[in-house]
């Protein structure tokens, strides 16, 4: 057999990695959208490295978009097979893949519309909408779903097994039992790891010993802050932004998972009476949507959450929490003046309401942005993060004066000794190691920190790259 990797080769978004067995079996490992600067991205999620057609089965990680948002476009383009994955992240998937279809077709609208006429004489072309929200009814349909740590049988040649990494609701690895040639090979995909002593979703579990493992490696170069520092900073940030400098604080946060954290965090604080009284305003319709997800999936929380929850049967709700739906209630935070805290998406702050907040509210120094996670560097986002001081914004350039905090320690995703702890139980018998799901230079640092406890054959494949598996 041989591994094709896809995506999120070299890179971080667009997870996909085609596994095709001697007998010509086609088994996908994700389906994901490209993510970051806007006309790459528009190329490579209009470019496959296989024919849609000719793949018999797709097995899906977790719901998060750079994993499941090509998904309808391959059923679109001919993909008749079955779609395996757990329960929750179909219950995700239902209400992903829909915004992630409006998204497409509001942007192609949109750049459509801007779309010069002499742009139009060089040869440039309107967009189609990778695909529609009517795509996404018949992509659901092909959905299979399991629960966590049961062998479940695909064909007469592959099994597959679900464990909970603890990244988001129904996030889960893939170990792949497949037995062809008489001789049976153990293939094992990390997904996204996520973190131990997380808040609402239980521990990571390792996975089973494989022969060879597709291991993501977002943060392959650096650890998060500890835990037990992440509510006081929080709360701290909270306090001089919103009661010393009369401002307001806005955290681009990806709709499903870290929303679900920070809103969950501040329950407590205010269960506790420690959060200041100042309205906080969900701004995501999707973030709305998950979190109900969230809270029709309990077998998926930690011991923690449980026992919260008989003490405040709603860790999603207090008396100053606003979700927001309608797009005028969003426009209209902007003309407000008074404190607040706003949790909007998407993330990277490239798209979505959290795009308008920054273009409102960058300019001024009683504001701060605190960003929570990874954002590709030709992002607005990761560009904050690097420190830029003008950014542009909706073809205007905005001076940047609010102040930009960084808790990484939101962070979905392990940290280069949480991935270490998550994939050691696999040394004494992996033959081989690719580290997806990373920029190079990270992954070569996490590569090194690898060889330094263990682990040998490390490869870092280029995306279309195939690497034949010999038995």
């Amino acid at each position: 057999m041989n591994i094709k990797f896809c995506g999120a080769a070299r890179h971080v978004t667009g997870s996909s990695h085609l596994i095709t067995l001697d007998n010509g079996f086609k088994l996908l490992l994700d389906c994901g959208l490209f993510q970051g600067d806007e006309q790459e991205s528009w190329e490579l999620n209009n470019r496959w490295w296989f024919d849609p057609e000719e793949i018999d089965c797709l097995v899906l990680s977790h719901a998060h978009i750079d994993h499941s948002g090509r998904i309808p476009k391959l059923v679109k383009e001919g993909y008749k097979g079955e779609i395996h994955c757990t329960h929750a992240t179909r219950s995700l998937c239902s209400i992903m893949l829909l915004d992630s279809a409006m998204i497409q077709e509001r942007d192609t609208q949109w750049y459509n519309k801007k779309l010069s006429k002499r742009k139009k004489k060089r040869g440039a072309k309107e967009r189609e909408p990778l695909y529609r929200t009517k795509h996404v009814q018949p992509t659901m349909d092909r959905f299979v779903t399991y629960g966590y740590n049961h062998w479940h049988r695909i064909n007469n040649h592959v099994e597959i097994y679900f464990a909970d990494t603890g990244h988001i609701l129904g996030s889960a690895s893939v170990t792949l039992r497949i037995n062809e040639n008489g001789k049976t090979t153990m293939l094992g995909f990390t997904g996204d790891i996520g973190r131990p002593d997380r808040p609402i979703l239980r521990d990571p579990v390792p996975m089973p010993e494989v022969d060879y493992l597709i291991c993501e490696s977002t943060y392959g170069n650096r650890d998060h802050e500890m835990t037990p520092e992440q509510s006081s900073r929080l709360l701290e940030v909270i306090k001089r932004t919103c009661v010393e400098d009369r401002g307001k604080l806005i955290i681009p946060a990806f709709s499903v998972g870290r929303t679900q954290e920070i809103v969950y965090m501040m329950d407590k604080m205010a269960h506790a009476g420690l959060l200041p009284h100042i309205p906080v305003y969900v701004d995501s319709p999707l973030a709305v949507n998950a979190t109900v997800v969230y809270g029709s999936h309990p077998e998926c929380y930690d011991n923690e959450l449980n026992k919260y929850m008989l003490t405040d049967d709603n860790p999603f709700g207090f008396n100053d929490l606003i979700y927001i739906r309608e797009v005028s209630q969003s426009k209209a935070l902007n003309e407000k003046k008074e404190p607040m805290v706003i949790v909007s998406s998407s993330g990277m702050m490239n798209a979505g309401r959290v795009k308008h907040h920054l273009a409102n509210n960058i300019e001024d120094p009683k504001n701060t942005f605190l960003i929570v996670g990874y954002c590709s560097p030709t992002t607005p986002g990761g560009m904050l993060r690097n420190g830029v001081e003008v950014i542009k914004l909706f073809g205007e350039w905005k001076q940047v004066n609010a102040h930009i905090e960084i808790m990484d320690s939101f962070s979905a995703h392990g940290d280069r000794h949480e991935m270490y702890n998550f994939i050691k139980n696999q040394t004494p018998n992996l033959k081989k190691l690719f580290l997806v799901h990373g920029e190079y230079d990270v992954q070569k640092d996490f590569r090194t920190f690898l060889h330094e406890r263990g682990f040998h054959d490390i490869e870092i494949p280029a995306e279309g790259q195939i690497i034949e598996i010999q038995e």
